[in-house]
């Protein structure tokens, strides 16, 4: 006896329970893989910005100048250009209020600037709790639809007076298909999630360094009424 054993053909027969589990995971691949694609180019967009922000900074270009253009371009900004304008803009304001206390003004400008760094990870860290859970859960989700289709293929086979390999093989291949989509939507999950992680720590060490040293910058103009050299 001749078996259809094509995927398509064993998840049109799957019992309810495990279509509507393969039905899930389908769901969540797809989105995986939508918010894999969506961080890749965020972070490509974050790391092209901060480097355009770098340059222009380290170019010798007015302070003062680098913080107008940033207070214009805030919405296009990237995050380093952002957490520069936060902190200079503290910076200012303590001053215009007429504290001259070294350790209030550096104080203030660094407030400043680890507040719009952690404003600026918790965007940049989006995607990624939903990726670990699409990792984590999906393959138990399709053990747990493999589960229900091969206990539900034994009850079937239970009415059967002569049970073969020809009877059994397909509820079986219908129950592991859900197993195979858990898996095929979990590790890419799992592979983007190491990759993203990693790009996101260098995209923080790199911009803690950033507020380290603009802070020193800083520091070497406090006697002048404004920042404007290095």
């Amino acid at each position: 006896m001749n078996v259809n054993m094509s995927i398509w053909h064993l998840m049109l027969n799957a019992s309810f329970v495990v279509q509507l589990v393969m039905v899930l995971l389908l769901g969540v691949s797809i989105a995986s893989w939508a918010a894999i694609f969506r961080k890749l180019f965020a972070l490509k967009r974050v790391a092209s910005l901060n480097d355009k922000f770098e340059r222009d900074f380290w170019s010798g270009m007015n302070l003062n100048d680098l913080f107008a253009a940033a207070t214009q371009n805030a919405v296009r900004a990237g995050p380093m250009e952002r957490i520069f304008a936060s902190g200079m803009r503290e910076y200012q304001k303590l001053r215009e209020r007429r504290i001259v206390d070294p350790g209030t003004l550096m104080d203030g400008a660094r407030r400043a600037m680890r507040a719009s760094y952690q404003r600026e990870m918790d965007v940049v860290e989006s995607s990624l709790s939903f990726l670990a859970s699409v990792g984590s859960v999906s393959p138990y989700v399709g053990l747990f639809g493999t589960v229900w289709g091969i206990m539900h293929a034994f009850t079937g086979l239970g009415a059967l007076q002569q049970v073969t390999l020809a009877t059994v093989a397909p509820g079986i291949a219908e129950a592991l298909v859900a197993t195979a989509i858990g898996l095929f939507a979990a590790i890419p999950a799992v592979v983007a999630y190491n990759r993203f992680a990693h790009d996101i720590d260098r995209v923080a060490n790199r911009l803690e360094t950033f507020i380290e040293e603009f802070s020193n910058i800083l520091q070497r103009n406090l006697g002048n009424p404004t920042p404007t050299g290095r």
